[in-house]
């Protein structure tokens, strides 16, 4: 395996005094796309913001091109070049399409995506740029939270919940998107319920049970038997 992009040792987390995650060890090579599943509470979104730096941890916990990270603010990561979708898109409702994407571009990174690569990607934003972001459809507002992290023009890209809450179409749609994201070489990490896609874009496949990894596992190689035992906690 190429050498680790992003490599996590030993990560806890805590919220207070609730500890969500205990001693995670991962690693991401360049180019990756790791799927990232487990049920409600599991601790996905714990991580998916313990990387992007919502959640600070031990400097060394989390490095990424060999640089500990885990202790920096979340501008500091996305300089660096990680960015996140996150978990219900968190548009801006005051600003329209294109100032939401535009927000993204603020991080100052040189790469392929700007205005035009997103609207390429994403031809309904280019016609709606001028609406209010919130005014879209829950599918086109995530394509505008994809757009945003994509004009930071990250090495390592987040989704923590790509599909949650859309319809059926709208996540197929999304999801014959990301040939375009990471076709590319960008890496990635997807948080998913819908196993199945998640399973079907990615190289490989970590399960997370209360917090700690209970599968990890080339997508191609893994079973469905495999990833029910990891997912609901039962001995193999």
């Amino acid at each position: 395996m190429p050498e680790a992009r992003l490599q996590i040792s030993g990560l806890d987390a805590h919220y207070g005094d609730f500890q969500a995650l205990y001693g995670l060890d991962m690693a991401v090579s360049d180019g990756e796309v790791i799927a990232i599943i487990g049920a409600n509470g599991a601790g996905k979104t714990t991580l998916m913001r313990s990387i992007s730096g919502l959640l600070k941890n031990r400097a060394d916990a989390i490095r990424f091109r060999g640089e500990p990270i885990g202790a920096l603010r979340a501008d500091q990561v996305a300089a660096r070049g990680i960015a996140l979708v996150p978990e219900g898109r968190q548009l801006f409702p005051s600003l329209s399409v294109e100032e939401n994407l535009l927000i993204g571009g603020q991080v100052g990174r040189a790469g392929p995506w700007s205005l035009s690569s997103v609207y390429d990607l994403f031809p309904i934003l280019k016609e709606r740029r001028q609406q209010a972001s919130t005014s879209l459809s829950g599918g086109q507002q995530q394509m505008v939270a994809i757009g945003r992290a994509l004009m930071a023009n990250p090495e390592l890209i987040l989704f923590d919940e790509i599909s949650l809450g859309l319809a059926p179409v709208v996540i197929r749609q999304i999801y014959e998107a990301m040939p375009g994201i990471v076709g590319e070489g960008m890496t990635a990490m997807i948080v998913e319920q819908d196993i199945a896609q998640a399973l079907k874009v990615s190289s490989r496949v970590y399960c997370l049970q209360e917090g700690r990894i209970s599968l990890e596992a080339a997508t191609g190689d893994v079973t469905h038997d495999q990833i029910t035992k990891a997912y609901f906690g039962m001995d193999a």
